[in-house]
Order: structure tokens, then C-alpha cells, then sequence
């Protein structure tokens, strides 16, 4: 996992820095240059196991420097051979450390009872494949929200007032600002296929 070369786009706004897990090579380096795109620092796994090894969740020392590591945002595909990405979720939302992370699945099926599953074990977003820039936009959204949420932690010592009001405050839910934002895009992300899909 070399992630010092993976670090190189940095601007005056603070790095962000995401965490994509997929078992596909393929899919790796297309989620990974749109994210580059973007200007977000970008470190790739090939499984759910060595997402964990690298977050230091595995129960082994992990990442020498974990108090340093800082992870902006978790992208994983769902279906990988080992651990799955409802797997990983499921452990990352039981982790005091990383709990806090947004957390996006990607999936090539549109399985509405999958994507309820990973939406209820508190999955930020589900997005079919294959990702696209706009996607990526609103990932990168995501990230931005969950920094504002952690600083207002900081600021106050009540957190889940404060994640509360800011989900109530910019969004009534995942889904339903995934449906409102989604439609001025010319991209068509993944969200609004997925939702045009179940209607039909």
C-alpha cells in the first residue's frame, strides 16, 4: 500500500483524503482518478482486510503512525471475495475511532434490499457502477459535511446534537437529498439511475 505517491495534488484548502476498497483493479483506478480529479488525496486497497490492516482494525499494530491517520471518507465496493463492504461497514461503524467516517458503497447490482441493509447499518450513500464524476461530487460533499459535523464536536462536547442537526439542517435523509441533488446533473450519477430503476 504506497501511499506517499498518492499524495502529491495538494491546494490551499486542507487535503482530503479518501479510503477507496474495491477487489476490482479496474474499478480501483477509475474511482481513484476521478477522485485525483477532484483534488482529493487517495489511498487504494484491494479487499476489505487490508482496509482493515491499514485503519489499524485488525487487531494487529496495523499503521505505525494511526494517531496520525486521517481518513475523510470510506468508498468500498460490496461485493468482494473475504470480507464484504457490508462487512467492513458493519466494523467501521463499531469502531470508536472511525465510527464518525462517512462510509459510501458501491455496487454494479441494484439489489433494493442490499442497498436498505447498508443504508440502515449507516452507509452515507450507495452508488452503482460505474461511478461517475458527478459522483464523485457529491463524495466529495459528503466529506465536506462530515468536517463541519467534527468541528462542531469540538466545539461541543454533545455530539450527537450536533451530527442530528446538521443531517436535519442540510438534508431530511441520505436518500431523499440524493433524489433533490442529483437532478441538475448533466452526469447522471448513480443515485438518480438507481432510483429511476426501482420505480420502474
Amino acid at each position: 500500500m504506497a501511499v506517499g505517491d498518492l499524495s502529491s495534488s495538494s491546494s490551499s484548502s486542507p487535503e482530503l483524503h479518501v479510503l477507496a476498497v474495491d477487489d476490482s483493479f479496474v474499478d480501483r483506478k477509475v474511482i481513484e482518478r476521478l477522485l485525483r480529479i477532484s483534488a482529493c488525496k487517495v489511498t487504494t486497497v484491494e479487499s476489505g482486510t487490508r482496509a482493515l490492516q491499514y485503519l489499524g482494525l485488525d487487531g494487529d499494530k496495523g499503521s505505525c503512525d494511526l494517531k496520525d491517520l486521517k481518513v475523510n471518507l470510506i468508498v468500498t465496493d460490496y461485493s468482494m471475495p473475504g470480507l464484504t463492504g457490508y462487512e467492513l461497514l458493519k466494523k467501521i461503524k463499531e469502531s470508536s475511532a472511525f465510527r464518525e467516517i462517512p462510509v459510501v458503497i458501491m455496487s454494479s447490482e441494484n439489489i433494493q434490499p442490499r442497498i436498505e441493509q447498508c443504508m440502515t447499518e449507516g452507509a452515507e450513500d450507495f452508488l452503482l457502477k460505474p461511478v461517475k464524476l458527478a459522483d464523485v461530487k457529491r463524495l466529495k460533499e459528503l466529506i465536506m459535511r462530515s468536517g463541519e459535523a467534527e468541528e462542531g464536536r469540538i466545539k461541543n462536547p454533545s455530539p450527537n446534537t450536533i451530527i442530528q442537526d446538521d443531517i436535519d439542517s442540510s438534508s431530511p435523509s441520505s436518500s431523499s437529498s440524493s433524489s433533490s441533488s442529483y437532478h441538475d446533473d448533466d452526469d447522471t450519477p448513480s443515485s438518480k439511475r438507481m432510483k429511476s430503476s426501482v420505480h420502474d
